[in-house]
This record gives structure tokens, sequence and C-alpha cells, in this order.
């Protein structure tokens, strides 16, 4: 479980079609340790000092962005939530459900204005002034739409993300409210 506070950028070392090695900036991992890269929980496969190899599933390869990173690529990171650790943002299993589009960026004083298109049957699971996961980011969605979003992002996690680095055209990871996803599966059955 993570909570979409990134706790730093690292950076694609070596990329093969199912497997890539992370320089994780000084996280400190060992095997078998979860990581959330670009809000897609992986496994810590082998680690070596800062180098972190991780493997790639079909599965995560046709549902989430991973799969577009190359070497020299920066991608956000969070380690696992531990037992009595903070819970800043809110909770997110990693699990990406689908794959949105920056539709817009925009400078509004020092904040920066995002909006996300995605696709529209997605659209019940995202609450104006609730949560998203963007790129594992933990983001407050407004002006919610048949297929879009908008969020308000502050310099801090601006400057510390790698959003800093999106433009207009690029796909990015989108993981739903895990609540939102229950009731919707209760309410269907």
């Amino acid at each position: 479980m993570f909570t979409g506070i990134v706790r730093t950028m690292g950076k694609v070392v070596e990329r093969s079609p199912h497997r890539f090695v992370i320089d994780t900036q000084g996280l400190l991992l060992s095997p078998g340790a979860s990581l959330a890269v670009n809000g897609v929980c992986l496994t810590a496969a082998e680690v070596a000092g800062n180098r972190v190899q991780a493997d790639l599933s079909t599965e995560t390869l046709a549902r989430t962005i991973l799969g577009d990173l190359r070497p020299g690529d920066r991608v956000n990171l969070e380690p696992a939530l531990r037992a009595g650790g903070e819970m800043g943002g809110h909770v997110l299993l990693g699990h990406v459900d689908t794959i949105g589009k920056v539709a817009l960026i925009e400078r509004r004083g020092e904040d920066v204005l995002l909006a996300i298109a995605f696709d529209p049957r997605y659209a019940v699971l995202v609450a104006d002034k609730g949560s998203v996961g963007v790129d594992g980011i933990s983001l407050t969605p407004f002006a919610v739409g048949e297929g879009s979003f908008r969020c308000a992002v502050v310099p801090y996690t601006w400057e510390q993300t790698n959003l800093s680095a999106r433009r207009v055209g690029d796909r990015v990871n989108l993981e739903f409210d895990i609540l939102a996803k229950y009731v919707r599966t209760w309410r269907d059955r």
C-alpha cells in the first residue's frame, strides 16, 4: 500500500522488454520489497546499492506506461507504507486502472493547472474533490467531466516529481480511488 507522496525521483538505468533497472537515489530497499514506480507497484527483484531491478509482467506493460520508459527517464518513487508510517496523501495500491493523457498544463501564479483526459468509462470513479493517483502522485481532482478532470499542482509537488517534465499529449498512469471501486463493484453485483 502507498500514499501517493513521492519520496524521490529515480532514473531508469537499463531496460529490456520485461525488466528494468532504476537508480533509486538513495532509497533503502531490500530484495522482495514493494516499490511504486510512477504509481505502479513493483517488486524489487534484485538490489545492488542504489540500483533496483524490477520485472514487468505482460499485464503491467499493457495497463501502464512503464513500457514507454527508456534509460535516462526520471520516475516517481515511493516505498511501501510501513505500519505506523505517515499517511500523508490517500490510499493507493499501485494497481493502475488505465492510462490517461495530459490535456493541459497552464501556469496560474505559482500553481500549475493540470488537466488529464481518460477513457470516459472510468468517469464514475472520479469524484470532485476526491482523490486520484497520477503517475503515483496523490492529487485532488476538480472540474470532473466525462473523461477528464483538472488538478491544481502546488510548486513543491511540481518541482519534486516528474510532472515538471510532462508535456501536453504525454501519457500518465491513473489509479482511481479504491473506495469508489469497491462501491461500484458492490452496486453492480
